[in-house]
C-alpha cells in the first residue's frame, strides 16, 4: 500500500514540472471587442471582469493556476471559451460571424448561462446582477446587424444547414 501512495505522490510531484504555457497575447486595439465597439465604461468593466478571462487572449490567472492538473483544466477551458467567442479578435471576423456571436451573447445573458457557475466559485467579482445581465443583453443586441440571419438563410438554401 505504501508503494502506491509513494508512486502517486511521485507522479503528482513530477507533474508539477509539466505545465502548459499561460495564454498571454498582446492587446491589439484595432480588433479588440472593447476598443472596436466602444461600450460605456460600465459595460467595458463588466466585460473585462466577467468575460475576458475565458473569452480573450488576456486572462487573469489565479494563484492556483500554477498547480498541475488545475493549470491544464484552466487552459483547456480558455481555449474552448475562445473557440465560441474571442473578444480579442472581434474585429478580424466576418460581419455575419460577429452578428452570430452577438446573437449568442444575447442568448447567454437572457438565459444567465454566463459566466459559468464553476468560474464564479473562485471569481465572485464576475457574478452579474439581474441589471447587468439586462445591460449586457441589450448591448449585445445593439451589436447585431442581422447579417447572420442572411448568412444562415443562404446556407440553408444551399443545403449547407439542415
Amino acid at each position: 500500500m505504501k508503494k502506491y501512495v509513494y508512486a502517486i505522490a511521485g507522479v503528482i510531484v513530477l507533474a508539477q514540472f509539466i505545465r502548459p504555457s499561460k495564454i498571454a497575447e498582446p492587446l491589439d486595439n484595432a480588433v479588440d471587442l472593447i476598443a472596436v465597439t466602444k461600450p460605456s465604461a460600465e459595460i467595458a468593466d463588466v466585460l473585462r471582469t466577467s468575460c475576458y478571462d475565458c473569452h480573450s487572449g488576456q486572462p487573469r490567472y489565479p494563484w492556483y493556476a500554477s498547480i498541475t492538473p488545475v493549470n491544464w483544466w484552466i487552459n483547456q477551458h480558455i481555449k474552448e471559451g475562445r473557440e465560441h467567442f474571442d473578444a480579442t479578435t472581434w474585429g478580424t471576423v466576418e460581419n455575419w460571424s460577429r452578428d452570430h456571436q452577438a446573437k449568442e451573447g444575447v442568448e447567454m445573458m437572457d438565459q444567465k448561462e454566463m459566466p459559468l457557475k464553476s468560474y464564479l466559485w473562485q471569481h465572485a467579482d464576475a457574478k452579474l446582477s439581474d441589471s447587468q445581465y439586462q445591460q449586457l443583453s441589450d448591448w449585445f443586441q445593439g451589436l447585431r446587424d442581422g447579417s447572420w440571419d442572411v448568412e444562415k438563410a443562404r446556407r440553408k438554401a444551399a443545403g449547407e444547414l439542415n
